[in-house]
């Protein structure tokens, strides 16, 4: 990539480090500058397991998309989706659903960017380029409008997005916004960083937070009051490496499998938790 790529929503900061751009180096991306390589080596080198996390959160998300399709829901809403990785939610869901429909948001704009290069014949997909914290907004844009129909059933996907947001910032009033909006067997999807009361946990929270200038550690009871009283499927809140973990005939992602439910769980694979929850 250049120094600084523009776009019409926006200019790109090479200089300051990005949440997606990050997540895309320790995925193995190379849509990331100098200055996200240096928070992510951090991460590596000095925080080791969190490159497991970033494929366990990964791995979570595809099983998710894939068992909300499979139940016969056809539209999502990818709030927060980070740039184009291995898997994306639209290339699941049609492997899964004919139709599928999928609106990715991000407040980066080298996500839009890279987004409607991925997305230019894909009618069914678009990328939307807006805050999480202005659920509103999203919900009025023409695109949303023109893909997504409210009457239908809607899957709502937050992954790894929320443990950004600060208390003040209203992450339940964000989640139970869209639980508003959606009808009767619609899903959500909330994988979260989870409080360990231990050294890493504390460690990449505080890195987390000097870096963006945000986020936070959540324990278990914290992250299933995210859903509010939407009806939490099985098997609950769980490590996002133990959630509906796929049997080797079953895997359908070029990510390899970080974790499997017979062995013992380390410490790194327990700070990201998952759950999938149905609106009655």
């Amino acid at each position: 990539m250049g120094d600084v790529m523009y776009d019409s929503a926006g200019v790109v900061d090479p200089n300051t480090p990005s949440i997606a751009r990050v997540y895309d180096y320790l995925l193995g991306g190379k849509d990331n500058y100098p200055v996200d390589q240096e928070i992510g080596d951090h991460f590596k080198i000095n925080l080791p397991g969190s490159v497991a996390i970033a494929f366990g959160n990964r791995q979570a998300l595809v099983r998710g998309v894939r068992d909300i399709a499979r139940s016969g829901v056809k539209q999502f809403i990818d709030l927060g989706s980070g740039l184009p990785t291995a898997d994306n939610v639209h290339q699941i869901a049609a492997r899964y659903t004919d139709g599928a429909k999928v609106v990715y948001v991000d407040n980066d704009p080298i996500v839009l960017a890279h987004g409607r290069a991925l997305l230019a014949t894909d009618n069914n997909t678009t990328v939307v380029q807006a805050d999480v914290r202005e659920p509103e907004r999203i919900r009025d844009n023409d695109e949303v409008a023109r893909l997504i129909d409210f009457d239908e059933p809607v899957a709502v996907v937050f992954s790894a997005i929320l443990h950004h947001l600060n208390d003040d910032e209203d992450p339940i009033g964000i989640v139970s916004y869209w639980r508003d909006q959606i009808p009767s067997g619609s899903q959500v999807f909330i994988s979260h960083f989870r409080s360990g009361g231990n050294a890493e946990t504390e460690a990449a929270e505080q890195k987390l937070q000097s870096t963006f200038g945000r986020g936070r550690w959540r324990t278990d009871d914290e992250i299933r009051t995210l859903f509010a009283d939407l009806e939490i499927l099985e098997p609950g809140i769980v490590p996002a490496v133990t959630w509906r973990p796929d049997t080797p005939d079953e895997s359908d992602t070029s990510i390899s499998t970080i974790g499997t439910p017979e062995r013992e769980l380390t410490v790194w694979d327990q700070l990201i938790s998952a759950g999938l929850a149905r609106k009655p």
